[in-house]
């Protein structure tokens, strides 16, 4: 028996994401998101009573939620093995989007809503970077590096990550990325003695 597909809703938050990640938040609206997610706008107030505010919460926490669960499968290998796969994502979804797709986290982050939607939106945001942050952190520590050393570490990671992840969208090349990536590596290693 085949498993269901995704529900309206799930449609419409991920579809959102996706918005949001190639264009931002300024310019993803409601009704584009619905088209977007081949549902009926009126599905769309019907599921986020709260508007783009509510939605866009829900799109960066579902990229959180997804990009964890990547995470955590990838650090099982250990963490410089799981950060070689999770820069090998990043550079095939540049790659593959032309680049054209960075991360909605990033975007909602940096950009200045047009309305007063910016505090519950950042708060997403700094929840899911620390959702993270924590996640790279432990599992460094779980393989033997310094619990000080592993929190920076993780804080570099993300950070570098992500400002990477924006100068391949801006020069449209992954060298950013393949130069930062081989620094991590190397620092990661050096953290937990590989």
């Amino acid at each position: 028996m085949a498993e269901p597909g995704p529900t309206p809703r799930q449609r419409i938050v991920a579809g959102a994401a996706d918005m949001i990640r190639r264009r931002g938040l300024n310019a993803t609206s409601i009704r584009e998101v619905a088209r977007h997610a081949q549902t009926p706008l009126g599905s769309t107030y019907h599921y986020f009573p709260g508007g783009k505010q509510q939605l866009a919460v829900e799109a960066v926490r579902l990229t959180g939620d997804t990009v964890a669960a990547m995470l955590r499968a990838m650090l099982r290998a250990g963490p410089v093995d799981g950060l070689r796969a999770f820069l090998a994502l990043w550079r095939e979804i540049l790659t593959s989007t032309d680049f054209q797709a960075g991360c909605p986290v990033l975007a909602v982050s940096i950009e200045e809503p047009a309305d007063d939607t910016r505090p519950a939106i950042v708060a997403a945001a700094a929840e899911v970077f620390g959702g993270w942050e924590t996640q790279l952190a432990e599992a460094m520590r779980l393989h033997g590096a310094d619990p000080a050393t592993a929190a920076s570490l993780a804080t570099l990671v993300i950070a570098a990550i992500e400002g990477a992840v924006a100068m391949c969208r801006a020069q449209r090349t992954t060298r950013p990325l393949d130069r930062v990536a081989a620094q991590l590596e190397t620092l990661v290693a050096a953290a937990v003695g590989n």
